[in-house]
């Protein structure tokens, strides 16, 4: 397991899990459909702007956020 920051460009993970103690984050990405058993793909990264893909939909997000998303391949 790994965090989404070190996850490859155009490749599907699944969520194992949010990991941060921070409910207003939990909640927010909850709100996008990331939550365990969720495939996220990595569209595209700028700096410390992630543009994911989750549910056929296209999402920013920082690297704080990408960084509390633990997927597996």
């Amino acid at each position: 397991m790994m965090s989404l920051t070190q996850g490859n460009l155009n490749k599907a993970y699944t969520v194992n899990s949010v990991n941060t103690d921070q409910e207003d984050i939990r909640e927010f990405l909850f709100t996008l459909g990331c939550y365990p058993g969720e495939k996220i793909t990595i569209i595209s990264k700028l700096a410390s702007n992630y543009i994911v893909n989750i549910k056929d939909a296209r999402y920013s997000i920082d690297e704080d956020l990408a960084e509390a998303i633990i997927v597996g391949a």
